[in-house]
């Protein structure tokens, strides 16, 4: 095997990336009113988007509905080789069909636009070519074709699924804004991914409560309190009146300052060491903003209290860690 010629191979990369920008660049002056009827479309679909495309362009296709989806506006894509064999079915009148084809000409596509339009479902058709049969059957058509595609033989879909999937990024972010689409609708369709936890994920769902909550009355004392930090296993104890709102709170840090007075304070109540005017939260905070709390204050366990301040559960870093919130 011939050693690989290293100019040559960066020379064939930056044009292939110098090509398919260019591609997208040429995509701008095309944002014009039929992009904004097509956004009308889907922004009015009552149903789902439902895209097609074969080959390369299904792959893209594949993407282009999961993008929507992701930001509002609810989709899924169906192969045009199975919707000509029973998956129409997934497609109402209350639906818009996205369909996406280089050439436009797609036999698998042309034969599902005469049901669509019995159906009355709208098409919004992606292609290289406005003078085709899929542009011309279209209730909407945005060209996308290219000047040249990447590859050197002009014959892999590359430019030409750049752009098109461009294009329909494009739809989906100008969908998104004109949805009013939010970190908190974003967070709700990805409640896995580290984002949807920063952005969803509140204290109330991580916090320690009920009997896992350490807690004790002023008047308790010291030695009784280090029970109960130790029976809980947080490093701390909150102080709690009569009817459970929260005077202070007991910590190691306050173990170590109290035990400078000599060992007689274990009899002393909790209340003489304690730290007053405690930093709380409440249960409806964002795990990430309590945690940006937590490092601005320099605490590592904030008590969650209710509207009335009464102690409602305890968190933890450790609760944030194991959240993947850090």
């Amino acid at each position: 095997m011939d050693p690989i010629d290293e100019q040559k191979l960066c020379r064939l990369a930056q044009a292939v990336l110098n090509l398919e920008a260019q591609a997208i660049l040429d995509l701008v002056p095309r944002v014009d009113a039929a992009f904004v009827a097509a956004a009308e479309y889907l922004r009015g679909c009552r149903g789902r988007v439902i895209v097609l495309g074969m080959g390369k362009s299904g792959h893209i296709g594949g993407k282009i509905a999961a993008t929507l989806a992701s930001t509002g506006t609810p989709a899924f894509f169906v192969h045009p080789g199975e919707a000509s064999h029973g998956d129409m079915g997934m497609i109402t009148a209350e639906d818009v069909v996205l369909a996406l084809s280089n050439s436009g000409e797609t036999d698998e596509l042309a034969v599902l636009v005469p049901v669509l339009r019995r159906l009355g479902v709208p098409l919004i058709a992606l292609t290289g070519n406005p003078q085709s049969t899929l542009a011309e059957a279209a209730s909407v058509h945005i060209h996308v074709g290219v000047a040249q595609e990447a590859c050197p033989l002009g014959l892999a879909p590359t430019s030409s699924t750049t752009a098109a999937l461009a294009m329909d990024d494009a739809l989906a972010i100008a969908l998104l804004e004109a949805r009013g689409f939010t970190q908190e609708d974003f967070a709700r369709s990805h409640p896995g991914g580290a984002r949807g936890r920063r952005l969803f994920l509140q204290i109330g769902d991580l916090m320690h409560q009920g009997q896992q909550m350490p807690g004790v009355r002023p008047d308790t004392p010291l030695g009784d309190a280090l029970l109960e930090i130790s029976r809980k296993g947080l490093g701390l104890t909150a102080v709690l009146d009569d009817t459970s709102r929260v005077p202070g709170i007991f910590t190691d840090g306050d173990l170590r300052r109290a035990l400078d007075h000599g060992l007689e304070v274990m009899t002393a109540p909790v209340s003489a060491f304690m730290t007053s005017q405690c930093k709380t939260i409440n249960a409806d905070t964002l795990a990430a903003d309590a945690l940006r709390i937590m490092q601005e204050s320099k605490i590592s366990a904030p008590l969650v209290v209710d509207s009335r301040q009464v102690l409602v559960g305890v968190l933890n870093m450790h609760d944030l860690l194991r959240a993947r919130v850090m």
